[in-house]
């Protein structure tokens, strides 16, 4: 026999946890019977990829019914739409609608071990520098956790606030600009110049540019910047009309969203992807990475946990496929964290993981 599983609707809260975002809110009357055969159906299927017979559920689980009881009840299901019969001679699958019930409904919540939380919290407590190389080493720690697709999206920086910049001389003719935001951001940009400039003259001009952008977002500096510097008569004036002329890539490098993801192994050996056709769609979908930006970033809210089933997401790479994703927020700076597997996951650990990593970021 295995363990009796006990079920319950909706999330209980734990750190803060208290609601989470879902695509569809399924309003179908289900008897107790139906929810908790649904759920073991479910969650058997997700551990062993395999289509479940009445009689694995009767003799597995201490439900106390007979698999006569059993059969007639997934027979019910199905006609519901939440489970289907892949083959005549097979057990059932959830359908998506299935899915999407179970997480809306069924699913309780799981708390991360205290290993997987200290591997998270070391894993991004390193100073990395670069918010790129922060958003790529969380999503390969998602992936090592979570054995699916690690995503996240740099965020665009225009609602950053400046807090300050620096120029440091590197050669004769190379200064590097460092800015910070007050999210705790650092980018470094390298300009060049004619020729030497003083060290004084360069703090100079760092301070000129303190006095005129500090404490303006990003996307406000851009607008204004020209009008703010033209008629600055401190200051180096080839750094100044440097700053004028080249703003937008000295202060948008990154203002594009950019996808990070790791992990793509991890989808090639789940048995969903042995079939050719769906891995090719799926490898196509990770090719349009616009596709997948917007749907990571329109389906997230704030502060919410986001489950996006199979075509609730509009994208025919994600048939058969489920995204988990939360929003960070780093000051005035909003980005994304998630997971991409197969509809088969894990989603209570999945949604702890990334709930648990957004809250770390």
């Amino acid at each position: 026999m295995w363990q009796t599983f006990s079920f319950a609707c909706g999330w209980s809260n734990f750190d803060g946890f208290n609601e989470r975002v879902t695509e569809t809110m399924i309003q179908l009357d289900l008897t107790e019977r139906e929810r908790t055969i649904l759920a073991v159906l479910i969650d058997h299927y997700v551990r062993t990829a395999e289509p479940v017979g009445s009689r694995v559920i009767a003799t597995r689980y201490d439900l106390g019914v007979s698999p006569a009881t059993v059969r007639n009840t997934l027979s019910d299901l199905e006609e519901k739409g939440l489970i289907e019969q892949p083959h005549t001679s097979a057990g059932r699958i959830p359908t998506e609608t299935g899915y999407r019930l179970y997480v809306d409904k069924l699913l309780k919540s799981e708390r991360l071990s205290s290993p997987e939380r200290e591997k998270i919290k070391r894993a991004l407590s390193i100073d990395y520098g670069a918010i790129e190389d922060i958003l790529e080493q969380t999503s390969r720690v998602l992936a090592q956790l979570t054995s699916q697709l690690g995503v996240t999206i740099t965020p665009k920086f225009d609602q950053a606030v400046l807090n300050k910049i620096d120029l440091v001389q590197l050669t004769d003719t190379r200064v590097m600009v460092i800015v910070a935001v007050r999210s705790g951001i650092v980018r470094t940009i390298l300009i060049e110049v004619d020729s030497n400039i003083e060290t004084e003259r360069l703090r100079q001009t760092a301070d000129v540019l303190n006095e005129k952008l500090s404490g303006l977002s990003l996307g406000e500096i851009r607008r204004t910047i020209v009008e703010r510097l033209r008629a600055e008569g401190r200051g180096d004036p080839q750094v100044l009309k440097l700053f004028m002329e080249q703003h937008e890539h000295m202060l948008s490098e990154s203002s594009g969203e950019e996808l990070h993801t790791e992990g793509t192994i991890n989808i090639l050996s789940q048995k969903e992807f042995q079939n050719p056709e769906k891995l090719r769609e799926f490898l196509t979908l990770l090719e349009e990475r616009r596709s997948l930006i917007d749907l990571l970033k329109i389906k997230t809210f704030a502060n919410d946990i986001t489950v996006t089933i199979g075509t609730e997401a509009n994208i025919e790479g994600m048939k058969g496929c489920s995204a988990v994703t939360r929003s960070y927020q780093a000051g005035q700076i909003r980005g994304t964290v998630g997971v991409i597997g197969p509809t088969r996951m894990e989603y209570a650990k999945l949604m702890s993981l990334v709930d648990y990593t957004a809250k770390v970021l």
